[in-house]
């Protein structure tokens, strides 16, 4: 397929949202994909985000492409991570994960963590939490659940409260069960099937409002009212479908208006954050995709396209003003042109590279220097919102570097 788009820009939008098990079959045989999508095979880093150290047969270490941070530490097989080995996050390349993987996915017995705190231990498949396993109270540590999962779902076991009183015994196979938000509060009571929720149900806010009641197919809302947190009835569904109004489960306030389509967003839309407008457009399975504009604090500052949430072409504003007009790879500005507050041509990008200037709100330039894969990468000059410089040197993936 993506040897007859000509457009290398396309080629990038499309081949990046492909496995990389069908990324490599596509092009270690295709000298003229190589060139179009600007691949070198045997650069691996270039274009995976990450790249592979071995340090004896099948053991090895993985590390990110643009930060060079350890990401994971264990077995290989076939370039995938399998048998046994460890996942870390972060600058402080924090243990996140440990435990079993198949065929680069989670796979088998592990343990999740988070700022070095078990959260979870138990069977994987996958990728996500499949079998028996517990999980735990972030702040002490205290069992919140033990039992069985699908798909990460609690599927059948105990819940435990912030006592260590038996809260519920669920069975979400078959029948009747209940879930519970991080508060512990029911979140949705109601019809099971498969794991999911089918058939008749009610579903809360974090303060115990009820938000939907009717039916639901395959965890989606199907047929049924949705209410205000002033219990007022605000939509209605049938079969998947209707103008829905959906609120804050914190601020209570308006988050999204639109239209519903196979029990998710589809159509046309508008989505909100503490009462101001963020988004307008269009979307297709519960993301922004096609024409829309995005806002902050009243004012338009981006009009364009998009593709599963990101901005692929448009125009980008700075005070009302036009900054930047052209492609967008995962929301960097990639080929277009930069202006300056009169509307002069004051930089270009090729494939997100080149000489750029940024600005502030007030129109203030904060940096000029050079880009590289849409980020600041080589020397640069960064100025505080007074003017004032306050850095020169180099940078390397959008960071300064000492």
């Amino acid at each position: 397929m993506l040897k007859n788009i000509k457009s290398s820009y396309f080629s990038e939008i499309i081949f990046s949202y492909m496995d990389e098990g069908t990324k490599l079959k596509l092009i270690k045989y295709n000298k003229s994909l190589q060139k179009n999508l600007n691949i070198n095979i045997i650069n691996y880093k270039h274009f995976k985000g990450s790249y592979i150290i071995y340090e004896q047969n099948k053991i090895g270490k993985e590390y990110n492409g643009y930060n060079d941070l350890l990401i994971f530490e264990g077995e290989y097989l076939n370039g995938q991570r399998n048998g046994k080995g460890k996942e870390y996050y972060g600058s402080n390349v924090e243990l996140i994960f440990e435990g079993e993987y198949l065929n680069g996915k989670r796979n088998g017995k592990g343990k999740k963590y988070w700022h070095n705190t078990l959260l979870f231990e138990g069977e994987f498949k996958n990728g996500k939490r499949n079998g028996k396993g517990k999980e735990y109270d972030y702040y002490e540590g205290k069992l919140l659940f033990d039992g069985e999962y699908l798909n990460d779902k609690e599927l059948i076991g105990i819940r435990y409260n912030a006592n260590g009183e038996i809260l519920e015994n669920l069975n979400h196979i078959k029948g009747i069960g209940k879930e519970y938000n991080i508060y512990n509060n029911v979140e949705y009571e109601g019809e099971y099937l498969n794991g999911q929720r089918n058939g008749k149900g009610k579903e809360y806010n974090l303060e115990g409002k009820l938000i939907f009641e009717g039916e639901y197919l395959n965890d989606r809302k199907w047929t049924g009212k949705g209410y205000d947190p002033l219990n007022n009835i605000v939509y209605e569904l049938k079969d998947g479908k209707g103008i829905i109004k959906e609120y804050n489960i914190n601020s209570g306030q308006l988050a999204f208006e639109g239209e519903y389509l196979n029990g998710n967003k589809n159509g046309e839309g508008k989505e909100y954050n503490y009462g101001y407008l963020i988004y307008e457009g269009e979307y297709l399975n519960g993301k922004r995709n096609g024409k829309g504009k995005e806002y902050f604090n009243g004012q338009l500052i981006f009009e364009g396209e998009y593709l599963y949430d990101f901005r692929i072409r448009g125009k980008f504003y700075l005070n009302k003003k036009l900054e930047y007009e052209g492609d967008f790879l995962f929301n960097r500005k990639w080929n277009g042109k930069g202006y300056d507050k009169k509307g002069k041509i004051i930089y270009e990008l090729k494939k997100g590279n080149g000489k750029v200037k940024e600005y502030n709100w007030n129109d203030t330039l904060l940096f000029e220097g050079e880009y590289l894969n849409g980020k600041r990468n080589g020397k640069g000059k960064e100025y505080d919102y007074a003017g004032k410089l306050v850095f020169e040197g180099e940078y390397k993936n959008g960071k300064k570097t000492e």
